[in-house]
């Protein structure tokens, strides 16, 4: 079985493309150009991305993988993009990346509009906050085609308007080839309904009829908690990480209780880098809850949901054994999140081994592609 696991395809359902300093710029409409999303060099010799005057964005891409392969620890981000492996930001160079560690496809998540495109909200402009949705999925779109089938970004969504969300997840999908889209699970914070709620029903019908899923990406808005004062800046990303991954309970309970998953009950969605471990205690809590309280006007019982409709990832654990086994085959996938600062690198093959390794063929399969296929619609070679 391990020398088989060598040679079976790998889907990462979760890495980061560091848009390239010309991304928007080079598609800018020329009443925007001067506004655009850019990078510009502050006083201390960093790189930042800024847009409209001067709202900062943040740094080049939360890129900590140096050109030499190794990885810079304890920093959210390298300065410059002369610091950031090529493979961070060129697709040439992603691919080759990938070779290297015997991964067949990754699906990408933006960096520079936030994790889930959320940071647009705070520009003020709409034309010029439409415009870097528009243009971030025109840009992830050609840097699908040019990996050859390799490379799927999920499109970001216009969500202060409804009517421009349904619109631009069609072109996402049917004009651009774009897999899947990924959103706030907390739009309520910017004076949004909540995504329970019937205003956005639109949205959820036109995912399910083209089977696109909805993706939760960690960090994608909503409340994580206060992150305490630390003696350094890597026990500050460590805390910040770990709250964040722990955010998604959140997503998934309110997913499981609020009937959204009756009125759409084909769409699927995806927990992103958030890990797996505690899922089976998220869903037995769940179950004693609704036991203990007399849930009515659910059709599905919390487990039932989740391997209806829920899906998640793991990097970092161990024991993934353990997850598989209390919640099923079927609903746990791979990821690395490169080049991020907790990201799987360079052990893949090593963290496949450890935590697939004696498990039987048809569960490796499941969960290094045949899962990510089927909710991402992907043909995978070798398959």
């Amino acid at each position: 079985m391990e020398r088989d696991l060598d040679a079976m395809p790998i889907v990462d359902v979760d890495t980061h493309f560091t848009e390239p300093p010309d991304f928007w710029m080079s598609r800018a409409p020329a009443s925007l150009r001067d506004r655009a999303p850019r990078v510009e060099r502050t006083p201390d010799g960093r790189e930042q991305w800024v847009v409209d005057r001067d709202l900062v964005l943040g740094p080049v891409g939360y890129c900590v993988i140096r050109p030499d392969g190794s990885k810079a620890n304890g920093r959210v981000s390298l300065d410059t993009f002369a610091e950031v492996h090529p493979g961070a930001s060129q697709t040439a160079a992603r691919l080759a990346v990938m070779d290297d560690f015997g991964i067949t496809m990754q699906i990408l998540y933006p960096n520079v509009l936030g994790f889930t495109g959320s940071f647009v909200m705070n520009v003020k402009d709409e034309a010029l906050r439409n415009f870097c949705v528009t243009g971030y999925n025109d840009g992830v779109a050609a840097i699908q085609a040019e990996s050859g089938g390799r490379l799927f970004p999920q499109a970001v969504l216009p969500i202060w308007d409804i009517d421009l969300s349904v619109r631009e997840l069609e072109r996402s999908h049917d004009e651009l080839g774009l897999t899947g889209i990924v959103i706030t699970d907390s739009p309520e914070v910017w004076g949004f309904p909540m995504l329970s709620e019937p205003h956005w029903d639109p949205l959820w019908a036109a995912a399910q009829e083209r089977g696109l899923p909805v993706n939760f990406h960690i960090g994608g808005g909503g409340p994580m908690g206060a992150v305490w004062k630390s003696p350094s800046e890597g026990a500050w990303i460590a805390a910040m990480s770990t709250l964040a991954d722990m955010g998604n309970m959140r997503c998934i309970t309110n997913l499981i209780f609020s009937g959204l998953l009756d009125r759409f009950p084909k769409l699927n969605f995806v927990s992103v880098e958030s890990g797996v471990g505690w899922i089976p205690f998220l869903i037995e809590c769940a179950e004693y809850q609704m036991d203990e309280n007399g849930v009515k006007g659910l059709g599905l019982r919390p487990r039932e949901y989740f391997q209806r409709q829920i899906y998640a990832s793991y990097w970092f654990e161990n024991e993934i054994a353990t997850a598989l086994d209390k919640l099923g085959e079927d609903n746990l996938m791979f990821e690395t999140d490169f080049p991020h600062p907790t990201c799987l690198y360079p052990g893949v093959r090593e963290k496949v081994h450890q935590t697939l390794g004696k498990l039987e063929p048809r569960v490796q399969r499941k969960v290094l592609y045949e899962t990510a296929a089927r909710v991402y619609g992907l043909d995978v070679p070798g398959a």
